[in-house]
């Protein structure tokens, strides 16, 4: 069965409970399904808490029971709680961003792009530290990628992010001080925002630097919003190398 088929069965099983049409094989099929579900990184972090907290249905009904008084409400809170679950599991694990970053980054003749972004979209769920790492190696090393293809190799081994993009869009005329339109000053220079934003976050969450006790600790949607924004930020600044370069990026 698809994902989706397993998303659809454990949210019905949990209808079933909440409004009184459970039965034996409901009881026999939810580790199975729920199981499914949980050995799924993505799906899990999506899933709804309760899922991961009730290990059997008269837990669940425990939960459910004294929480809404009629089925119909019931009914409309695990809809609800199932659906980012359910979109997921129905697009079949696609996300239309990170193919158009993929096949920018593809184009490249350069694997360790090509790794970084793998690396960062492959941990967004299981891995979300890791992934925030490669979030900013992934714009690091497209940065470096347009540099050295622009004949610009003077850059240090492990350089300051924001130093880095700032000669990076000089070379591309993304800087603000290089436009008098207002409206491009406030997009250029959000771009610049956002690239110290996730040097920022890199340091705070990632898994760069070591944390004492009390340190913060990312989430699946932490590392989500850090993967998509660097891909976002590389596959414009490609898109702007290949069309000032005049040629296939390579």
């Amino acid at each position: 069965m698809s994902l989706i088929d397993d998303v659809d069965a454990l949210q019905a099983i949990y209808v079933n409970r909440a409004t009184g049409l459970g039965n034996n094989d409901d009881e026999r099929d939810y580790p199975l399904y729920r199981q499914s579900i949980l050995d799924n990184p993505r799906a899990a972090s999506l899933a709804p808490s309760w899922v991961k907290r009730y290990r059997n249905l008269d837990q669940f009904w425990g939960f459910i029971k004294p929480k809404f008084g009629s089925y119909a409400e019931r009914r409309s809170f695990i809809w609800d709680e199932f659906r980012a679950l359910a979109d997921y599991a129905e697009s079949g694990d696609v996300h239309p961003a990170d193919a158009a970053v993929s096949e920018a980054v593809n184009r490249l003749d350069a694997d360790h792009v090509r790794t970084s972004w793998t690396k960062a979209i492959e941990r967004r769920a299981s891995d979300p530290e890791g992934a925030i790492t490669m979030a900013r190696t992934l714009l690091e090393s497209v940065c470096k990628h347009i540099l050295e293809d622009a004949g610009d190799s003077e850059h240090e081994t492990n350089p300051d992010l924001n130093k880095l993009y700032k000669k990076t869009a000089t070379l591309l005329n993304l800087t603000k001080a290089q436009h008098e339109e207002v409206v491009f000053k406030q997009i250029l220079g959000g771009c610049t925002a956002v690239v110290e934003g996730l040097g920022s976050l890199r340091n705070r969450l990632s898994d760069a630097h070591g944390k004492g006790k009390g340190g913060a600790k990312p989430a699946p949607r932490h590392a989500e919003l850090a993967v998509n924004l660097a891909g976002s930020m590389a596959m414009f600044l490609l898109a702007t190398w290949e069309s000032r370069s005049g040629q296939e990026l390579g």
